[in-house]
């Protein structure tokens, strides 16, 4: 739906109010990129005030919250929703009034904050009412039984629910149904019904995973663990808790991940595996903690709340002091504006000049950071700028990977050198993003051989099957260029090696640093690539023993290796069938 509303937007033949519509349905659709939905959203803001449009400025906000909401900007999430009920109230939209009080009292509802979630929820729900809009009352429904939910209020939440289903089933609305029948699940695991919890919970995921819709299944995810734990079935437990993490981390989704993080610690803590579990536990603790600042965002979310109760009285409070206190205002701002005056002419030129310099003291800043983070990673940026040098770092558990082009040498010896080097651009350039998606660390590129890591400079324990997962991605991408070649280059069949080991990490330089890892597991990952073959994965026996549960590989036995001897390694093929797949 996305990508067929990008080429009308693009084609550029729409009206004003076409436009903001489309733009308010890009925002809407575009749910596998974050960002982008976000930057809709706010060019849909920012034509709604150009235009005075307060309807679709009202959803401009609604969905820039909702996303931000998403990602774990609570704070920023908040305030958008707030604007985005001002606007709808100065568009005199009932509807939209109601939906942007839901939105707030979610946000409560993650914030833990349940007496303002439920206070705001009711708002909704009296707004919504009166409303010919089922899909959004359902929907408020639905998530004020949530709140009971974790009140430990079942049977209120199971009423809820039951309203919210009927009118999801009779609009015909395919994810709200989804999201009933998961929480209702939900409910019945609270109650220990596990065969019935389990039922509900499986329909809810797997209607979700037709849609796409991986924010809910995350969740879902980690109440089938809970569901197998009790079972006693530790292993299928495990499984469905790492499930929602890889799937929380490919999508971005800090809360879930934290709250896979804790499930994960809870397991290894109940198999006493102690090590393990504080691991996971540390994990939990870093992403809440990335998500907000719960102690801030709640004094803030407190204030505006009071803010709002207090309104009224301070309104009929500054009626009967306004008589009173007129003449005394007036002729107290004519002095202090008179003063103001006097002091603002005798410091503007001082002003000017200062504010000048600090805008270009900031700019250069800002650029000489950018600069340095473009070149190493941002924990050795700041032990660099801190220190002034970067102390030498060994990474017991690192998945190193290599790329190289089949016969690239033959075909560069027949291209001009910047037709070369735009070609060379226009595969390393996409590999950066992939990359970047994975949270992995670029080391170097010489020639055309391409060198990434897992595992660095922050250690993690699934490296190596985020490093697949992106070979995967570098794979079909160079695929689809050589099939589709839009730009009409030569095009290249590509080579991957990976291995997983031991590093050395740190820089080298003085003037142009370098960030650079050594060790005998790189020089193992780059036999792998040279020993690969075109559009194929070859890992080491390293790499394998870290993802023989979650991929199919193939043996291909054991290969001369030069300066090695004889090293066993393997073809990687797909996923396994109880694996999330590669988008």
């Amino acid at each position: 739906m996305a990508d067929s509303l990008v080429k009308i937007y693009r084609e550029g033949n729409l009206g004003n109010i076409e436009k903001l519509e489309l733009l308010r349905n890009l925002s809407f659709n575009e749910v596998n990129d974050l960002d982008l939905s976000l930057r809709y959203a706010e060019e849909l803001i920012r034509l709604s005030k150009l235009e005075n449009n307060y309807l679709y400025l009202h959803r401009g906000y609604f969905q820039k919250g909702t996303k931000l909401r998403i990602t774990g900007n609570l704070n920023k999430s908040l305030d958008a929703f707030f604007k985005s009920e001002e606007a709808a109230t100065k568009a005199k939209y009932i509807a939209g009034q109601g939906t942007a009080f839901s939105s707030i009292a979610d946000v409560y509802s993650v914030m833990g904050n349940s007496k303002n979630a439920m206070e705001y929820y009711d708002k909704a729900i009296s707004l919504l009412r009166k409303t010919n809009n089922p899909i959004g009352l359902a929907s408020v429904l639905l998530n004020a039984g949530d709140e009971y939910l974790k009140d430990k209020k079942y049977d209120l939440a199971l009423a809820y629910f039951e309203e919210s289903g009927g009118l999801f089933k009779k609009a015909d609305y395919l994810i709200g149904s989804a999201y009933n029948l998961g929480n209702i699940g939900m409910v019945y695991a609270e109650q220990g019904k596990n065969d019935l919890a389990e039922t509900y919970i499986t329909e809810a995921i797997k209607i979700l995973e037709e849609l796409k819709d991986y924010y809910a299944i995350s969740d879902y995810l980690t109440y089938m663990s809970d569901i197998y734990l009790k079972k006693n079935e530790w292993v299928i437990a495990v499984n469905y808790a790492q499930r929602s993490l890889i799937l929380a981390q490919r999508y971005g989704l800090k809360e879930q991940i934290s709250n896979s993080n804790l499930k994960l610690s809870e397991l290894y803590q109940k198999k006493g595996d102690d090590t393990k579990s504080f691991q996971y536990y540390k994990d939990h603790i870093a992403y809440r903690d990335s998500v907000t600042n719960i102690k801030s965002v709640q004094q803030m979310a407190d204030l505006r709340t009071d803010f709002e109760v207090s309104k009224k009285q301070s309104e009929v409070d500054l009626l009967n002091q306004g008589k009173k206190n007129r003449q005394i205002l007036m002729t107290s701002s004519l002095i202090s504006l008179f003063l103001v005056f006097l002091l603002a002419l005798g410091m503007y030129r001082r002003y000017k000049f200062v504010e000048k310099t600090n805008v270009i003291i900031e700019e250069e800043k800002n650029r000489s950071d950018s600069l340095l983070l473009n070149i190493l990673p941002l924990e050795t940026a700041y032990e660099l700028k801190k220190n002034g040098k970067v102390l030498a770092k060994k990474f017991e558990s690192v998945t190193v990977l290599f790329t190289d082009f089949a016969e690239f040498t033959h075909y560069a010896e027949k291209l001009p050198p910047e037709k070369l080097v735009e070609i060379v651009d226009y595969y390393f350039s996409k590999f950066d993003t992939i990359i970047e998606k994975y949270n992995l660390e670029k080391i170097k590129t010489v020639g055309d051989c391409y060198m990434c890591a897992g595992g660095l400079p922050f250690p993690t324990k699934d490296h190596a099957f985020k490093m697949v997962f992106a070979a995967f991605e570098m794979i079909e991408f160079v695929r689809d260029s050589r099939n589709n070649n839009p730009l009409n280059h030569t095009r290249f069949e590509i080579r991957i090696g990976i291995n997983s080991g031991p590093v050395v990490a740190g820089v080298v330089g003085t003037k142009k640093f370098a960030y650079d890892i050594w060790g005998d597991s790189v020089n193992i990952a780059s036999r792998m690539e040279s020993n690969s073959e075109s559009g194929k994965i070859n890992i080491s026996e390293n790499t394998y023993e870290l993802i023989k549960d979650s991929f199919d590989c193939v043996y291909r036995g054991e290969v001369e290796v030069k300066n090695r001897g004889m090293m066993k390694m393997y073809f990687v093929n797909n996923p396994k069938a109880n694996q999330l797949t590669i988008v």
